[in-house]
């Protein structure tokens, strides 16, 4: 299995930090932010790894050479002319990913987003005869991805703004078995999504997001929702956070 990490963002929360620096290089308990992603993509057994720049992409590039890519295959996506979100940056890499196998997913994720997800167990819940299993979780949010009774996703909202997406298959299931669920920054993805992003890239252009793509495929494309037991995250994304992210970081190093 390959995985990809989303390191192109330019980090605006986190500024002044990344005034200077890419926002995946910033420190956290003595390792940069990839370096976290890297290592436990890798102690998982996965080290075929794609990872997109746009920020500073020259220092992310130098620092993985510095560091002989932590002992694994990583390949970098280079976003530099324009960044394309998630969506659109998955599509970039796809050359880079390969000609996977149809059985065999691709791992997905955010380079700020630090959890204690047992990766080994949510590669075996993947299902290859579907497009994807999406890491969710009960937290408090604005946004949250909707599920109906057999966790297939239907649907997106803003409950800040009550904005909907998706309501038309929420309707033909019926609000009460609709669950709301927050998105973690992490799905395992069938390969066949890249056949799937054609139908987006003419309604948005090249910059996209997975969110978009999902919605766009839900009502053909089973995406299931998975929990994790015992689940914690945190999304490294405000500078005043450094300080209990890295308290964060260090007691998940050991689970």
């Amino acid at each position: 299995m390959k995985a990809m990490i989303f390191a192109a963002g330019l980090g605006t929360r986190l500024k002044p930090l990344t005034d200077n620096m890419p926002k995946a290089l910033v420190p956290l308990a003595g390792k940069t932010l990839l370096q976290w992603q890297i290592e436990r993509l890798k102690s998982a057994g996965i080290t075929d790894i794609v990872v997109n720049v746009h920020h500073f992409p020259d220092m992310i590039i130098d620092y993985l050479k510095e560091h002989h890519n932590f002992g694994c295959n990583i390949q970098v996506s280079d976003e530099r002319d324009m960044l394309l979100e998630t969506g659109g940056g998955l599509r970039k890499a796809m050359r880079l990913l390969g000609d996977e196998a149809k059985g065999d997913g691709i791992l997905v994720c955010n380079v700020d987003i630090l959890s204690n997800i047992d990766i080994p167990t949510l590669l075996q819940t993947y299902n290859s005869e579907e497009m994807g299993i999406v890491v969710v979780s009960e937290r408090k949010t604005q946004r949250y991805l909707l599920f109906d009774e057999e966790n297939r996703l239907c649907g997106w909202t803003n409950v800040a703004t009550g904005e909907i997406k998706g309501d038309e298959a929420m309707r033909r299931k019926g609000d009460e078995a609709i669950k709301r669920l927050a998105f973690s920054g992490m799905q395992v993805l069938n390969p066949r999504i890249f056949e799937c992003m054609d139908a987006v890239v003419e309604q948005k252009g090249e910059k996209f997001s997975l969110i978009d793509l999902y919605l766009n495929i839900a009502d053909k494309e089973v995406l299931r929702a998975y929990v994790p037991e015992d689940y914690r995250m945190m999304d490294v994304g405000k500078i005043d956070q450094i300080s209990e992210a890295e308290a964060f970081a260090q007691s998940i190093s050991h689970s």
